[in-house]
């Protein structure tokens, strides 16, 4: 990655209290021209406040931001804010940043007839390219997929049309230095990829706060960890990042057991009476002391395997058959009939607005589709984590409210946990359980919700967007729980990472219609590029001229015969492959068996063409 050595922006002994709550003490950082760096920390720990110091949003309670001279600084914040009657030209112009000022101090100098001014300024301008930004920002919004006016007033738009004007805002301005806080929210994989590709090719200065895991590894050079109010520099991916943490673990863990032993022997020493304790022995007890109170410190939850007490499905679980939905004369999606098996986890995909959490609703039944049945079997229990249940309100505590609705969790071991436990486990520490609800943040309220839906022990969970509000390591505690839940899962998501631990089938909702993919998200992925690819070849390519079969003539007669024999089987089995990728957009019984036997041939047969083409290239090798 593009990286100087010019400092562009620097931390000094940052501190930061809030509500009487230190965040972070005594932060000193510093980021290169060029320099691409993830911070990661807990939920709550203060990494959106160090955003907003560092672009003097507002101010630390102690130490300095220093920036380079003339470097412009962007903040895109989680939220998207603007006032009323706000269209996307004139939001354009609400960015705080060096070019919008000069733009609308020109703008002014115009209006004043202060020539002397518009003209420096003008040649400021043109020296700086500043004329093409409103061009730039309209054409980014087309490359996310918004063909919009630039009269079109923001409050018109969707959450995910708002947050993708607001990324294509902040890199239209060209910054030197960008602080992206949670950028990934509400945007559809299409977008975040774009996002991505831009990140890794930009020699913009960035900071970013994210839970997505794979922009954190593609893009991040340098990882700040934000834990117990302290910053730690690790140089290098999020991979490494995570080896060198787990290696840190592991050193604590060694540093405990001799700890243990230590404070064994001392104690011993301390119980053997008076004699023992004499003066010159002072400094001996004040190292129990020390060890005692090292002892007592708390220490960092590590994740464990849990999962809900297992409700029983019954042998019809949930039935589709030929649903069709359409919203304001667009049809979302038409003709979709699938059964679902016990024990199936499905990825849901598809641009913003392309129907996803409308097929989540229909699932449930919260809606009817136009045309169609859906049929749930009599054991089938829903967790349902939707768009409309998130914002809680109730005057009762975090845990009065968890407790109503289940007050134990079975873990993966066969342990029972009481619900406060269970609510640690994602995020809300014993004194945030005492909260009333009414007092939460939109985001605790939605995690709490996600809580709720896991207490009630479902057997069918559907998920739209369950990580927006979630921390990696809570985060990761939640693709535990689904890898282990015996039940059926459909889960909307943007996180690609999330997707690919948990599932290992693909929904895909694109052109009015849904397609089943039997395969996870970056499968599918890569199945369209190769797709893609082969179209373009095809289209772009000369023909070129057969080549000539070449003489065999290192291996054995047997191995010959071997050889070919496992050509024909490989054509075989890829045509059988192909046959079984086209029936799994019918979920009915077909020549092939149920949807259930059909997944397992697949599987088998994918596993048998690897070992086959394993053989043959071995064979190849030798055949010289």
């Amino acid at each position: 990655m593009y990286n100087s050595g010019v400092v562009v922006l620097s931390a000094e002994n940052l501190s930061k209290t809030v509500s009487d709550e230190p965040l972070f003490e005594n932060a000193t950082l510093a980021l290169e021209e060029g320099e691409k760096v993830g911070i990661v920390g807990r939920n709550g720990s203060g990494k959106s406040t160090f955003l907003k110091c560092l672009a003097g949003e507002i101010y630390p309670d102690e130490g300095n931001v220093s920036i380079k001279r003339d470097a412009s600084v962007v903040l895109l914040e989680q939220s998207v804010t603007y006032p009323e009657g706000t269209d996307l030209a004139s939001f354009l112009h609400l960015q705080k940043c060096r070019a919008t000022e000069l733009l609308s101090e020109y703008q002014k100098a115009l209006e004043d007839g202060d020539e002397k001014k518009y003209t420096g300024l003008y040649q400021i301008i043109e020296k700086e390219d500043l004329w093409d930004i409103e061009r730039r920002y309209m054409a980014i919004l087309t490359d996310l997929g918004e063909n919009l006016e630039a009269n079109r007033l923001l409050s018109s738009l969707s959450g995910g049309q708002q947050k993708k004007a607001a990324l294509a805002r902040a890199i239209a301005v060209r910054p030197d230095i960008l602080l992206l806080d949670e950028p990934t929210n509400h945007l559809d994989i299409k977008t975040i990829e774009y996002l991505e590709s831009w990140l890794k090719n930009t020699q913009t200065a960035v900071i970013i706060v994210t839970h997505d895991r794979h922009i954190l590894n593609e893009c991040a050079s340098t990882i700040w960890e934000l834990d117990g109010r302290h910053f730690y520099r690790h140089p290098g991916s999020f991979s490494a990042y995570l080896e060198r943490k787990a290696e840190r673990l592991r050193m604590e863990e060694k540093h405990e057991e001799r700890l243990e032993t230590i404070l064994r022997r001392e104690l011993e020493w301390l119980k053997r009476g008076p004699k023992a304790r004499t003066g010159k022995d002072r400094g001996r007890k004040d190292r129990i002391d020390a060890m005692l109170k090292e002892k007592a410190k708390p220490k960092e939850d590590a994740p464990r395997d849990f999962q809900s007490q297992e409700r029983r499905l019954g042998k019809k679980i949930l039935e589709i058959e030929n649903i069709s939905k359409s919203y304001d004369g667009r049809t979302l999606f038409s003709g979709f009939t699938f059964s679902f098996v016990k024990g199936q986890k499905i990825a849901l995909i598809g641009d913003n607005g392309s129907g996803k959490s409308t097929l989540l609703d229909i699932l449930s039944s919260n809606i009817q589709p136009d045309f169609g049945t859906v049929d749930k079997g009599l054991n089938t229990v829903f967790g349902y984590y939707d768009q409309l249940g998130r914002n809680l309100e109730s005057s009762k505590t975090v845990l009065e409210y968890t407790s109503d609705i289940g007050e134990r969790v079975v873990m993966g071991d066969g342990e029972e946990v009481a619900a406060s436990r269970f609510l640690e486990l994602f995020g809300f520490p014993v004194k945030t359980q005492r909260t009333p609800i009414e007092k939460l943040s939109g985001g605790e309220k939605r995690r709490l919700y996600l809580v709720t839906r896991l207490v009630m022990n479902p057997n069918f969970l559907l998920f739209d967007e369950p990580t927006n509000d979630l921390d990696i390591e809570t985060m990761e505690r939640l693709e535990e729980y689904i890898v282990s839940f015996p039940g059926c899962a459909v889960i909307s998501s943007h996180d690609r990472t999330f997707l690919d631990v948990t599932t290992d089938m693909t929904f895909v909702i694109e052109d009015g219609h849904i397609t089943l993919f039997p395969g996870s998200y970056s499968e599918w992925k890569e199945h369209k590029d190769e797709e893609a690819e082969n179209k373009e070849k095809s289209i772009d390519a000369p023909p070129q001229p057969k080549r000539p079969a070449r003489e065999s003539r290192g291996l054995s007669f047997r191995e010959r015969r071997e050889k070919e024999e496992i050509e024909k089987e490989v054509e075989e089995l890829e045509k059988h492959i192909k046959e079984l990728e086209a029936s799994f957009s019918s979920a009915e019984t077909t020549e092939l068996g149920t949807l259930q036997e059909r997944t397992r041939k697949y599987e088998e047969a994918k596993q048998t063409l690897e070992e086959k083409t394993e053989r043959w290239l071995e064979l190849e090798e030798k055949d010289v």
